[in-house]
C-alpha cells in the first residue's frame, strides 16, 4: 500500500448528476516513485474524501502517464445502492462483487446466437428460442 503522505488526490471537472444520482469527476492521482495505486485504495480514499461509502465508488479508466508517477481516471459516486445498481453498467458491479455475471459456453452462446437470427421481431426476444426445421 502507498503511503497516504506521498500519494495526492485531486478532482477536476465536478459534477453532481441529480438525473442518475451520483457525482461524476475527472481524478488526477500523483504517485512519484510509487506504483499504482489499487482501485480498491482508491475507493477508500475517495470514499474517505466525499463522505460516502467505499461501495457506491466505481472508479474506471485509469491510464498512467508516460514516465510514471500521475494517474487520470473517471470516477463515479453514487447515492444510494439502488441507484448503482440501476444505473451502472453489469460488468462494473461485478468488478466490486455486487452483481454476478453468469457465462455460458462459448458454443452455447453461437448457437443460440444463430437461431435468433432466424427469427423475426419480437420473437427474439423471448428467452427460450425453439429449435425450427
Amino acid at each position: 500500500m502507498a503511503d497516504a503522505s506521498t500519494v495526492t488526490i485531486r478532482t477536476r471537472k465536478f459534477m453532481t448528476n441529480r438525473l442518475l444520482q451520483r457525482k461524476q469527476m475527472v481524478v488526477d492521482i500523483i504517485h512519484p516513485n510509487l506504483a499504482n495505486l489499487s482501485r480498491v485504495e482508491i475507493r477508500e480514499k475517495l470514499g474517505k474524501l466525499f463522505k460516502s461509502e467505499t461501495d457506491l465508488v466505481f472508479p474506471f479508466g485509469f491510464r498512467t502517464q508516460f514516465g510514471g508517477g500521475r494517474s487520470t481516471g473517471f470516477v463515479l459516486i453514487y447515492d444510494s445502492m439502488e441507484a448503482a445498481k440501476k444505473f451502472e453498467p453489469k460488468f462494473r458491479l461485478a468488478r466490486q462483487e455486487l452483481a454476478t455475471i453468469d457465462r455460458k459456453a462459448r458454443s452455447q452462446r453461437k448457437q443460440t446466437k444463430n437461431r435468433r437470427k432466424r427469427l423475426r421481431g419480437t420473437a427474439k426476444d423471448k428467452k427460450q428460442v425453439k429449435k425450427q426445421k
